[in-house]
């Protein structure tokens, strides 16, 4: 386990507040970290960067398909995406080098999960 992996266990699943994280490398434009079973498809990881970048605008309005889910936005900005579904949410935050992706059960509390993956 790399330290980024170690650091979404420590930080997030151990918590209990999120289900599962992934760490995207911007720059490389491909998952370096994930939570174990959490596989996010490259497709799935450019799209969330294109996010940031171009799309915003429209996942504000029209939410976001992950992982073949749709989302709907609750909130949106250029640092973070929040969303949400019948199963549970997505949350999605941007620094200058990595986006973090994180998905949240039904019946957690959405403001903690996404309290925890800004703090992140």
């Amino acid at each position: 386990m790399n330290q980024l992996q170690a650091l979404l266990n420590d930080s997030l699943i151990r918590t209990k507040h999120v289900e599962n994280a992934a760490i995207i490398n911007i720059k490389e434009r491909k998952v370096c970290a994930s939570t174990f079973g959490f596989n996010v498809p490259p497709e799935n990881a450019l799209n969330l960067i294109s996010t940031f970048y171009k799309n915003l605008l429209q996942v504000r309005r029209g939410g976001l398909c992950f992982k073949e889910k749709y989302y709907k936005c609750v909130r949106a900005d250029e640092h973070s995406i929040y969303l949400q579904n019948v199963y549970g949410g997505l949350i999605v935050v941007k620094t200058k080098t990595f986006i973090l992706v994180a998905t949240y059960r039904v019946g957690m509390y959405p403001s903690v999960c996404v309290e925890a993956v800004e703090k992140l």
